[in-house]
């Protein structure tokens, strides 16, 4: 069952300036990690962010920003997002807000998940939104063609992609790589998560899978390499808590990196502009 249902009354983005898409080939690559700590990141240097997570099978941010339970609320302009932080600096709408229990599954057909990726992308009254990062399906599906088309009159920043470095991974990414090309949305860079472990004892980094196979594929590719964010014990208890990993945890080995990430997002967008 839904809590919500389903209008027609069109929407528009208009309040919102930048919007990235993060994709992967595959799941269980930490895609929504990744999405969730850019948000967290572009947060801590005073941008507006919203996040969409439009990855209908799997919505986990909600309980990733400790905002599971919450509903969702039509407003004049249509769904109203939930705000995750008092200071109301970022926003989210996910089919989790939808569902009458967290573990439902959503059975639905294509068409069905198609016109809700569209009404997500039209009827949310977003407001003012320096970024908005858009958390999608893995793989290359009939949604991820939706989620493009709907966005396409916006004209998104582009796309960031992101892999682990076992070939297996790598291998997807490079088809959704030929996705970005096929379909004309930009690859802002592609970023390796769960590149090696480092230690809380001894500091020492383990490759616990390959080594290096993003920033290979990125440089034959052509796409720029945005970074490695290592495995961390710390990034998981946050994500497992609802915490703010940017906040509360400056000294773990991954919080440079996702830091780096986002430093780069931020070059993407000239000053005057961003």
């Amino acid at each position: 069952m839904m809590r919500a249902h389903l209008i027609q009354e069109p929407g528009n983005l208009a309040g919102v300036r930048h919007i990235i898409l993060v994709l992967s080939g595959k799941g269980g690559v930490g895609k929504s990690t990744i999405s969730t700590e850019l948000a967290l990141a572009l947060r801590h240097t005073g941008k507006k962010v919203g996040i969409l997570d439009v990855d209908l099978c799997g919505p986990s941010i909600p309980r990733m920003l400790r905002a599971q339970g919450r509903a969702v609320h039509q407003g004049d302009s249509g769904w109203v997002p939930v705000f995750v932080d008092r200071e109301q600096s970022i926003s989210l709408m996910s089919v989790g807000f939808l569902l009458e229990q967290p573990d439902e599954a959503l059975v639905w057909r294509g068409p069905r998940k198609n016109a809700l990726i569209k009404q997500f992308v039209s009827d949310v009254a977003w407001g003012q939104l320096d970024y908005l990062v858009v958390d999608t399906p893995p793989g290359t599906s009939d949604e991820h063609m939706a989620v493009v088309d709907a966005l396409r009159p916006y004209s998104p920043l582009g796309a960031l992609v992101v892999t682990t470095p076992q070939a297996v991974s790598v291998g997807d990414v490079r088809r959704e790589l030929t996705f970005c090309r096929k379909v004309g949305l930009r690859v802002i860079g592609l970023v390796e998560n769960m590149s090696g472990f480092v230690c809380p004892h001894c500091s020492e980094c383990t490759n616990v899978f390959s080594k290096g196979g993003g920033e290979e594929l990125a440089r034959h590719a052509g796409v720029p390499f945005l970074g490695s964010v290592p495995l961390d014990p710390e990034l998981t208890q946050s994500l497992e808590d609802g915490r703010d990993f940017i906040q509360d945890f400056p000294d773990s080995p991954a919080f440079p990196a996702l830091s780096s990430i986002a430093q780069k997002i931020l070059s993407e967008t000239p000053v005057g502009l961003s």
